[in-house]
C-alpha cells in the first residue's frame, strides 16, 4: 500500500544545501520536545515515522540524549534532507535516516522491538484504512511497556472544532476525498485493539492531540 500525499499538505522548501525547511515544523518543535520529555521512556530506542525534512528528529535527538533516535522517511528527497540536518548537529545517538513506507503491511518484523514509536502530523494524510495499519504496526514494533506518541489534528467525537481545521480537513478532502481528520474516538479504539494497555490523549496547542499509547 503506498499513499500519496496532497499538494495541500505537508510543504517544505529549499533551505541551505540538502535541506528542506518546513514551516510547520519549526513551529511545533519546542512543545513536542516537551511533550517528548514528560512522557517518552528515557532509555532505549526510538523511532520517528515519516520525519520529514529532520528538523524535528535532530531536536528531539538533543533533547532527549538517552534515546536512540531512527529517523525514517518515505521520500528520498527528504532522507536526504534529514542525514543533512544530522550531519551538522552531530549527535551521536541519531542514525542515519531509512527508507520506510509505515503504511505497508508487515513492516514491524524488519525491527528490533522498540522503546518509542513516534508520529507527528501524518494521519489526516492518509486514508482510514492506512491509517489504521499504521497503528496496528506501530503498536508491534514495539516491545512489551513500549510507547507510541502520535500528534495532529484530529475530529473531537465526530466534530471538528475550530474554523480552521474545517478549512484544512475541507481542503485535504477536495484534494482526496479518501484524506482527512480521523476521529479521537478510531484513535482510541484502534490503539486498544492494537494492543495498548492504556491510552492517553493530552490537548496540544493549535487545537492539535497527542496520544500515548502503553504496549501491555
Amino acid at each position: 500500500m503506498t499513499e500519496r500525499l496532497p499538494k495541500t499538505a505537508s510543504v517544505a522548501t529549499a533551505a541551505d544545501g540538502a535541506k528542506l525547511h518546513a514551516p510547520a515544523a519549526a513551529r511545533n518543535v519546542g512543545f513536542l520536545c516537551d511533550l517528548l520529555r514528560e512522557h517518552a521512556p528515557l532509555s532505549g530506542d526510538a523511532l520517528e515515522i515519516a520525519s520529514g525534512t529532520g528538523q524535528h528528529i535532530v531536536a528531539f535527538a538533543e533533547a532527549l540524549p538517552g534515546l536512540t533516535w531512527q529517523p525514517t522517511e518515505v521520500d528520498a528527497p527528504r532522507r536526504t534532507s534529514i542525514d543533512a540536518y544530522a550531519a551538522d548537529a552531530k549527535l551521536p545517538n541519531l542514525r542515519p535516516a531509512r527508507a520506510l513506507n509505515a503504511t505497508a503491511p508487515g513492516w514491524h518484523a524488519g525491527q528490533t522491538p522498540l522503546d518509542l514509536v513516534l508520529l507527528v502530523n501524518l494521519l489526516h494524510l492518509i486514508s482510514d484504512a492506512a491509517a489504521e495499519v499504521l497503528l496496528r504496526e506501530a503498536m508491534a514494533a514495539l516491545r512489551p511497556s513500549g510507547r507510541f506518541i502520535l500528534y495532529g489534528p484530529f475530529k473531537r467525537a465526530g466534530v471538528l472544532t475550530s474554523p480552521g481545521d474545517t478549512r484544512f480537513d475541507a481542503d485535504l478532502r477536495g484534494a482526496d476525498p479518501a484524506i482527512g481528520y480521523k476521529d479521537d474516538r478510531d484513535i482510541t479504539r484502534q490503539l486498544e485493539a492494537a494492543g495498548a494497555s492504556s491510552v492517553q490523549q493530552i490537548d496540544m496547542p493549535a487545537n492539535n492531540l497527542a496520544f500515548i499509547a502503553t504496549k501491555n
